[in-house]
């Protein structure tokens, strides 16, 4: 388990956090059109701009502006396509140092960590004596995405973390009995999930500080009952022996990113299920066919659930659907605790990084989803019916049934450059970027398949099968997709694919330029018209990721490389009053050899594509969330998985107490633990 693995995680991580993906073929073996054979049909790039798809790459392109900028090292002002406040971008951080560092003038806080109570104070934290019930009633391990919902009085706020997956060899010491190992199983299950809390503090722009027992407080487990909707609802393929109706699933977990919608509820994306069933994939069926191309096998999983609950072996009579019943969009209503949580069956069945919701000119609920696999796909989703505005009880219980009905569709890209000049290297081509148009091919519209051959909710289930029957683009790990608020653009961070351009698999495309892509991009996307609900769009890359110190062929939206922080491997995105894109990473210590972090990057004028880095997490961690609220000049993020290539014996990290090395004293833990940070100015 030492060292580093192909996508250049920890070992640690990718066994635990995608059952190590990058060991075993892509799950995609479709031999659907590839882009490089569009791009060969393609004779120039004014061939490719026409219609509607013309004018969303021309306002693309023509943001593009090539200027001079500001070096990392110094301060970034506030102003137009800058900041909304300033600070001095940090140096990158060794891989080895265990520290949470900040810019100069600037302090952290952890607001709650893995384990701390959130109903009574009597549920303290003790890793010598962790239970189930007890950790049901504590804040989930290792917290990814993050929002901080403020009341309007900026006194009060609501907390909502994704508990996206553990590591029970450093959250334990080892088992002395079997009962023993049982129950920290089962202290696993009730460590994912999500979990709520309330916040308070003293005034606007001071350290926010969690309330145990507040009304909204809330842990959703592996065990907790959701409600199910949607074409997919009570399918043959959705039913078990304990749910005959196919209504009512149990538990959510392996819950990357996710996104606050436009009336206030959360959502979160159900990503590596595939690592907690074992499963029989032999056989040409659909269901067997489904199996292989999510990654289910018949080995043990990795979490070992099996042992303690019979669902999460699906070679079991009936229990054969129940991986069918993950690997969706949910839906939590922070308001209302006593409600079941939703699964979207509309919104199709992958691994999910998460959901992002913006309302089209047309009022529809429009929302964007990345499949973070190798050579998955990017998805779109258009609500049946349109948004009330407003803020009345009818309003949004009107709007909560948005994600329930509608139309599914799956990104196919063009590139308007010749195949010959993508090279596989990063080297831009002869028109000095690599963009191009694209269509959103349906594959769902208003609750009707149509895929030929294939029923609503197969289409829904399988989705990754319908995608390549249709010939969907396959593209390097779609994780965070992020519609700005202010231009409307839509935002693609790419992490890394190493395996692109490796044996039988596809080479470098133009918006996957890199062949070995092991420090990932990100994709700027215009809808025709600028309507979020059309069919058709121009694109761009933004950023071609990298160290420009070690790899001349990086790519900062034509800022000068060597002014930017190095960057490698995004994940998460989010953006600022001004404008501005923030990027957090995760897999930096395995391409750059730095820890990750959280970068901002602007978009407008002179200093777009200037990435300044902001942050960075401690030893092994990633980044996560994040959250800007920076005219309340405070920033948040999810530390996760800090110290996780340790061990009990000798952890790697004492994130975020740093109590000494192996000390258990007064109460306190001495090792890593997972937490909510809050960054404000000292």
């Amino acid at each position: 388990m030492s060292g580093r693995t192909h996508g250049k995680r920890s070992a640690v991580t990718c066994l635990y956090k995608c059952d190590n993906a990058c060991f075993h073929p892509a799950p995609n073996t479709s031999e659907n059109g590839y882009f490089r054979d569009i791009a060969n049909a393609v004779l120039s790039r004014r061939a490719a701009l026409t219609g509607g798809a013309a004018a969303a790459a021309a306002i693309v392109i023509g943001a593009n502006v090539v200027g001079g900028g500001q070096a990392a090292s110094a301060a970034v002002p506030a102003g137009k396509g800058g900041a909304a406040f300033g600070f001095t971008p940090i140096a990158p951080v060794p891989y080895t140092v265990d520290a949470f560092t900040v810019p100069e003038g600037f302090r952290w806080d952890p607001i709650i960590r893995w384990g701390d109570p959130i109903f009574d104070a009597a549920d303290a934290f003790d890793p010598m004596q962790q239970t189930a019930e007890k950790q049901a009633r504590q804040f989930g391990y290792n917290c990814d995405y993050l929002d901080i919902i403020a009341h309007p009085n900026g006194k009060r706020a609501v907390l909502v973390a994704n508990n996206e997956y553990t590591n029970a060899p450093i959250m334990f010491p080892p088992a002395a009995t079997e009962e023993e190992r049982l129950e920290q199983l089962r202290v696993t299950m009730a460590a994912h999930g999500m979990s709520i809390v309330e916040l308070e503090r003293k005034h606007k722009g001071s350290t926010w500080r969690y309330v145990v027992g507040a009304p909204r407080n809330r842990r959703i487990t592996a065990s907790t009952p959701f409600a199910v909707d949607g074409p997919a609802a009570g399918s043959d393929l959705l039913k078990t022996q304990d749910d005959p109706a196919g209504t009512t699933i149990l538990g959510t977990f392996g819950n990357c990113a996710g996104g606050t919608t436009p009336w206030g509820t959360v959502l979160s994306g159900e990503e590596n299920f595939n690592g907690y069933f074992r499963a029989e994939n032999t056989g040409d069926s659909l269901t067997a066919r489904g199996r292989r191309r999510y990654g289910l096998t018949p080995n043990a999983s990795s979490y070992g659930w099996e042992a303690v609950d019979a669902r999460f072996d699906a070679r079991q009579p009936g229990y054969e659907n129940e991986p069918h019943r993950h690997g969706w969009i949910i839906e939590v209503d922070p308001e209302n605790p006593d409600e079941p949580p939703v699964k979207h069956t509309a919104m199709g069945r992958m691994k999910h990084e998460g959901a992002n919701v913006t309302i089209s000119a047309s009022g529809h609920a429009v929302a964007y989803m990345g499949d973070d696999e190798r050579f998955d796909y990017l998805y779109k989703f258009v609500s049946r019916d349109t948004f009330r505005p407003g803020k009345s009880a009818k309003a949004r219980a009107h709007n909560k049934t948005l994600l329930s009905n509608g139309s599914l569709y799956v990104a196919r890209f063009s590139g308007d450059s010749p195949a010959s000049e993508i090279t596989g290297t990063g080297a831009l081509p002869a028109d000095g970027q690599f963009d191009g148009t694209g269509e959103w091919v349906p594959l769902v519209v208003d609750n009707e398949s149509v895929v030929p051959g294939v029923t609503t909710d197969e289409v829904l289930v399988f989705t990754r099968l319908a995608a390549d029957a249709v010939g969907a683009t396959k593209m390097d790990r779609c994780e965070d997709v992020q519609p700005s608020p202010r231009s409307g653009r839509v935002y693609v961070a790419c992490t890394n694919n190493t395996a692109r351009g490796t044996g039988t698999n596809e080479g470098a495309t133009e918006v996957n330029p890199r062949n070995v892509n092991r420090d990932g991009h990100v994709i700027e996307i215009t809808e025709a018209g600028e309507d979020a609900a059309a069919t058709t769009f121009g694109w761009s890359i933004l950023i071609l990721a990298g160290d420009p110190s070690v790899n001349a062929l990086t790519y900062f939206a034509g800022f000068p490389a060597d002014q930017v922080s190095p960057i490698s491997c995004p994940d998460n995105l989010a953006f600022d009053s001004a404008g501005n894109l923030w990027i957090s990473t995760d897999g930096q210590p395995g391409t750059i050899g730095y820890n990750d972090g959280l970068f901002r990057v602007p978009l407008e004028g002179a200093e777009r594509g200037n990435v300044q880095q902001f942050l960075a997490v401690p030893r092994d961690a990633e980044t996560c969330g994040p959250v800007i609220h920076d005219t309340d000049q405070s920033v948040f993020v999810a530390v996760q998985h800090p110290g996780e290539e340790g061990s009990w014996e000798a952890q790697n990290s004492y994130f975020p107490d740093y109590v000494p090395a192996g000390a258990l004293e007064g109460g306190k833990w001495g090792g890593p633990r997972p937490s909510v940070v809050q960054v404000t100015r000292a």
